[in-house]
């Protein structure tokens, strides 16, 4: 079969309209009719198509009919909006004092189109159709920035569209001397076009001449107006007045001109200069006549819409950063280290991110973009690791790569499950692809710069034509990689939206996602696969193995669960290797499969009663040593705050309360020796499980604010109680909880424990230790006096503490003044 020309193409395009217009045809069915004929030959919106129809109407074909087809053509994404309006924008405001009807009809498709921009630059080609844009409308003229970027196009689009509408108005007014640019450079009249006299609208026959250029005066302002009023567009014009300030002073000129001597405006029953003029005042741009912008800083700042629309004052000061707030600030107060959470970060974040979507009338793009932006802040905040009590990199880690990939899977499954008009997924790819923009940020810390790599290989390989298998990118020598294959931030959090199935593949071809291709695949993998593999395919779960899975996270569910299953139904040496594992890198460092893994241990520390147990003592006695190994080895701040942010906490606290009442009070003389050779008894169980189970309710806060009385609290909230509540409310089950992926994994860990409501009556014993401590810590309080047993205990500890640390500075000289002047 052969593909007709271009010329061909076109020409059929043209003969299919002049058909449709002389049988009057529906626009609808005309629209159809071309769409099919052009489907195989031409990719959607298509900027040719825009400009043989614009070219046809403009100026030998001027009739209503026509205006219908371009703007059904509009509607229905077969061209695109952007690049209608610009072509209108070059061909009828020029002529728009003989071409009357024509320029009304422009003002009515631009009222129409351009605030809701978001709609018409989500697309894949959006990148095509701003380039269009740009070379129709010559924006590199606009500020002499020579740009691909199309969130630059986009901004320097809107700023020329309504400078061009003040122009016109000016000029139709006699005003455009006043606002001292008298030869405008929008209103050069385009010499290729042939001049007719003014045709009907289409709804009806026009009034007088002068009458219908009043009323287009009056729709003009109208539309200037609700530039500067519109959410969207007013931050767009921000970027302007930030990065543009000569530019800006200039049209600022004009508006203030057009407020003040309009006489259009003085007879407008509707619109008024007080209104105009604050609209374009300093207190709502914040423009100075002082302000200096290097061509760098306006390039790097605008880098697309969501950028744009949400982040202005990430790189300007200003305070639309501060919409997003709210965000940084739950996410760092979900790091602090002295309290956990009983409710899950993923259902909080997404109810947040849901109430300031509405709040700052965004799109889905914007706030995904605000959730990976913050997310990133928050792991540049905390690069290096330090030593202390507080949350470290693992957790704000867990945080980016696990807990926000959560929240966003979970929005676009519930969009999409109604089926509302909303495509979240493509704003999940758009907000990606805008993140590249943000290099400072991507920029993955030391202790993660391995991973990010092997994302980035994994791209690579996949694009050569090579296996990504699971050991694909794991062996492979990076001396056979590209020198600039380097991995960052965004590889990583691409990994685990794809591990969530909410992208796929395809956004390894994304522009700029990797650079280069491998020459030439090996022909050989090493001969030992990497552990995951091995044990995968069979291998022994010996010391060794265990070493090397211990130091590595696992990559799928499916590794994970076989390991479980060891847990399950091994022998007792390998139930305790395989919760070894389980504790882990993949606890730490698993971020595509973290909800699992802290799912799996949460299920080990209930073991179900065998059904051919009858025994009298509690069935717990008997798994001692997997119960220690996995309390032990959850036991460290970022692994507790792991368990918090994915809402584990009340679980957890379920499960270690039996432990604590079994272990506590087992009377025979009872230890067990795991195969490193540590002797454990009974009571190191529950020393550990006490222990542990204190921190879910920061034992360490003593209840000054809440007074001391028989049982006095501690913490607001994170009482035994209050978690087994909470732990209770898992087991209601409904409709819409079953829909929601995170609340379905917390009912069906909680009823694999116990299906019945648990409350603190069902451990006596463990109740009467509970109060007992409390009682310890409230006792410091009254016992915190000058020369009381409690004030010199800690007289004592203090100096032998400060003992210590002078006699290591002995070695260092130096720095003994700074550090005694610390301690004083």
């Amino acid at each position: 079969m052969v593909v007709p020309g271009r010329r061909t193409v076109w020409d059929g395009v043209i003969e299919l309209t002049k058909k449709a217009e002389a049988n009057c045809v529906d626009a609808r069915l005309w629209s159809s009719q071309l769409s099919a004929s052009l489907i195989s030959v031409v990719d959607f919106p298509s900027t040719e198509l825009a400009e043989v129809l614009v070219s046809y109407i403009c100026w030998d074909n001027n009739v209503p009919i026509l205006w219908k087809f371009l703007e059904r053509a509009m509607a229905l994404k077969l061209v695109s909006p952007l690049v209608v309006l610009a072509l209108l924008a070059d061909r009828v405001v020029p002529n728009r004092s003989t071409q009357l009807a024509a320029y009304r009809i422009y003002l009515e498709l631009l009222k129409r189109n351009i605030f809701r921009i978001k709609d018409h630059i989500s697309g894949p080609h959006y990148e095509n159709v701003m380039n269009s844009v740009a070379n129709i409308l010559r924006l590199s003229e606009l500020f002499g920035v020579e740009t691909s970027k199309p969130g630059v196009l986009l901004v320097e689009f809107v700023f020329k569209m309504v400078s061009q509408l003040v122009d016109a108005t000016l000029s139709d007014e006699g005003l455009l001397e006043l606002s001292q640019d008298p030869s405008s450079q929008w209103l050069n009249k385009s010499h290729e076009m042939e001049i007719d006299d003014a045709p009907e609208i289409y709804n009806g026959k026009i009034g007088s001449h002068e009458k219908l250029q009043t009323l287009n005066t009056l729709m003009a302002i109208d539309i200037i107006v609700e530039f500067l009023r519109n959410t969207v567009i007013s931050r767009l014009l921000y970027l302007v007045s930030s990065n543009r300030a000569s530019n800006w002073q200039e049209f600022v000129r004009k508006v203030q001109v057009l407020g003040e001597k309009s006489s259009a405006l003085r007879k407008s029953k509707v619109l008024n200069s007080g209104d105009l003029l604050q609209l374009i005042s300093t207190r709502r741009f914040g423009y100075s006549c002082d302000s200096k912008v290097t061509p760098l800083r306006i390039s790097n700042a605008i880098v697309d819409f969501g950028s744009l629309a949400s982040y202005a004052g990430l790189c300007h000061g200003a305070s639309l950063s501060s919409l997003w707030l709210p965000l940084d600030l739950v996410f760092e107060d979900a790091m602090d280290g002295y309290q956990v959470n009983p409710t899950s970060a993923i259902e909080i974040i997404t109810g947040l991110a849901k109430t300031l979507k509405e709040i700052n009338g965004s799109t889905w793009h914007d706030t995904f973009l605000a959730l990976w932006i913050a997310a990133l802040r928050l792991v540049q905040r905390e690069r290096d690791p330090i030593e202390g009590p507080i949350p470290r990199l693992d957790t704000r880690l867990c945080m980016s790569l696990c807990i926000v990939p959560l929240v966003v899977a979970n929005i676009i499954e519930e969009r999409e499950y109604a089926s509302v008009m909303e495509k979240p997924r493509e704003d999940l790819i758009t907000s990606l692809k805008v993140l590249g923009e943000f290099p400072g940020l991507l920029f993955p810390p030391q202790c993660v710069v391995s991973a990010a790599n092997k994302a980035a290989t994994k791209a690579i390989m996949f694009l050569s034509g090579g296996n990504v298998g699971k050991s694909c990118s794991d062996v492979i020598n990076m001396k056979d990689m590209p020198t600039n294959c380097s991995g960052n931030m965004r590889h990583l959090i691409v990994e685990a939206c794809i591990a969530r199935n909410v992208l796929d593949t395809s956004a390894y071809s994304w522009p700029g996602y990797v650079n280069g291709l491998i020459s030439q695949l090996p022909h050989s993998l090493p001969s030992e696969l990497p552990c995951w593999s091995s044990f995968v395919k069979g291998a022994p779960l010996n010391a060794a193995m265990v070493n090397a899975l211990v130091s590595v996270p696992a990559s799928s569910l499916a590794e994970l669960e076989k390991v479980y299953e060891v847990a399950v139904k091994g022998s007792d040496d390998e139930k305790i290797s395989a919760a070894t594992v389980l504790c882990g890198a993949s606890l730490t460092r698993g971020w595509n499969i973290q909800e699992h893994v802290v799912e799996f241990l949460t299920r080990l520390l209930s073991p179900p009663i065998p059904a051919d147990y009858s025994g009298a003592e509690s069935h717990l006695i008997g798994y001692g040593c997997i119960l220690n190994v996995i309390i032990v080895g959850i036991g460290s701040v970022d692994s507790i705050q792991i368990f918090s942010l994915h809402g584990m906490v009340p679980q957890l606290a379920c499960s270690l309360m039996p432990i604590c009442e079994e272990f506590g009070s087992y009377t025979p003389s009872v230890s067990w020796t795991l195969p490193s050779g540590e002797e454990i008894s009974a009571y190191s169980v529950f020393s550990n499980a006490f222990t542990l189970l204190l921190k879910l309710w920061r034992f360490n806060h003593p209840p000054i604010e809440h007074g001391v009385g028989d049982v006095p609290t501690v913490g607001s909230q994170l009482t035994p109680e209050h978690l087994l509540l909470v732990r209770n409310s898992h087991l209601v089950s409904s409709e819409t909880l079953n829909r929601d992926r995170n609340r379905k994994r917390l009912s069906e860990v909680a009823r694999s424990a116990n299906c019945q409501p648990v409350f603190v009556d069902s451990f006596p014993k463990l109740k009467i230790w509970y109060r007992q401590h409390q009682r310890c810590i409230a006792s410091t309080l009254s016992g915190l006096t000058h020369g009381s047993p409690v004030h010199q205990t800690v007289e004592a500890l203090l100096n032998m503490m400060f003992r210590k640390v002078r006699g290591s500075q002995t070695l260092n000289p130096v720095n003994s003044g700074t550090t005694g002047a610390r301690y004083k």
